[in-house]
């Protein structure tokens, strides 16, 4: 059976790192499996589809918009994969999904009768956000935080390993009370852990097709969203006298993006920064919030002389701040490397408009 699945989730919960380990387990075990990465920016390229790529796992992308709004591409990528062998295919949506349930599946339903069978609508959370959720102390944000949850079929709550097992349980106990529609799973996705089980869930289960009151375009919507931009960078970088480490390079352009958005008074929920070389080496880096240590998911093993980069960020900030803070660290870490550098996309967006 050839079953497609969308995950949804805040920024920061582990699509990527969930996907990247599911599509290798699934076709470890069980049929071959793809994942799609989809994000806003227009004719941009993705952090998360080139590490997937880099790591070897059978991965595309689709940008411009939200898969919601590409029902025929979708259906045309997932046709591609189909005939192309595999079983399984997730995509992820950008990290404020809130309304992907009504756009994506039951828009592939009215249009594709029949065609596609819809594993369960799921949807990936951390334990900070259940914290936050528990203690009310979302703000604005808390509208989409609640709302990804209630239009789940299948809510995974991933970083488990962060967690002894008093708090996973007493989590899952809160996530079954807060959420009873749906069912929820432990996993890890960082050391693939859990992940038999999310398989066996999405390759039996089916989508409930539910359609939950969730306040979309409302007042609630509007002041989550109105809060958060999107930043996408994509340059070269090249060394002008001597071969120098891109490992440090990347850690201090994240650990100084970090400092200035935290002194300007914003948050970043999600920065990646992707670097690699012609001949495949790669460096990659991630800030999952300006209270957070910067995480290092791939260094290079060797001095670098010439990349390619890509600088996505989503940020609690209004778009002008985001852009200037970005391309000020970019180019000033950069200047104490000495790298020369070419700007081949940028593109700045604030979520409201």
């Amino acid at each position: 059976m050839k079953k497609f699945a969308v995950f949804s989730g805040f920024l920061g919960s582990g699509k990527t790192t969930t996907m990247m380990a599911l599509t290798d387990y699934y076709t470890a075990h069980h049929g071959r499996a793809a994942m799609i990465s989809n994000d806003l920016g227009h004719g941009v390229t993705l952090a998360d589809h080139c590490y997937a790529r880099l790591c070897g796992c059978n991965a595309s992308e689709m940008t411009d918009e939200c898969i919601c709004y590409q029902n025929e591409n979708l259906a045309d990528r997932l046709r591609s994969y189909y005939d192309d062998g595999c079983e399984l295919v997730i995509s992820d949506i950008p990290g404020f999904g809130v309304g992907a349930l009504e756009h994506v599946y039951h828009g592939l339903t009215e249009k594709y009768p029949g065609e596609f069978d819809l594993a369960p609508f799921t949807v990936l959370v951390e334990p900070r956000t259940v914290a936050i959720l528990r203690d009310g102390t979302g703000g604005d944000l808390e509208y989409l935080y609640d709302t990804q949850l209630v239009e789940a079929d299948l809510i995974v709550l991933n970083k488990c390993d962060l967690m002894d097992e008093n708090r996973r349980e007493e989590d899952v106990r809160w996530l079954r009370g807060r959420y009873p529609e749906a069912e929820v799973l432990c996993i890890s996705a960082l050391r693939a852990e859990g992940l038999e089980e999310l398989s066996q869930a999405l390759a039996r289960g089916k989508a409930s097709m539910r359609r939950p009151e969730i306040g979309y375009g409302g007042e609630a919507f509007r002041a989550a969203m109105g809060r958060i931009s999107e930043f996408y960078l994509q340059f070269r970088a090249v060394v002008c006298c001597n071969d120098f480490d891109g490992n440090a390079w990347l850690s201090e352009m994240a650990g100084a993006l970090k400092t200035e958005i935290e002194k300007a008074g914003y948050e970043v929920p999600h920065f990646k920064l992707l670097a690699w070389e012609p001949e495949g080496d790669f460096g990659k880096v991630d800030l999952l919030g300006t209270e957070r240590e910067i995480e290092v998911n791939h260094r290079f093993a060797r001095p670098c002389t010439d990349l390619a980069a890509v600088l996505n960020a989503s940020a609690v900030c209004p778009a002008g701040i985001l852009e200037q803070v970005a391309m000020d660290t970019v180019r000033t870490v950069s200047d104490r490397y000495q790298l020369e550098l070419t700007v081949f996309k940028k593109e700045c967006f604030g979520m409201g408009g």
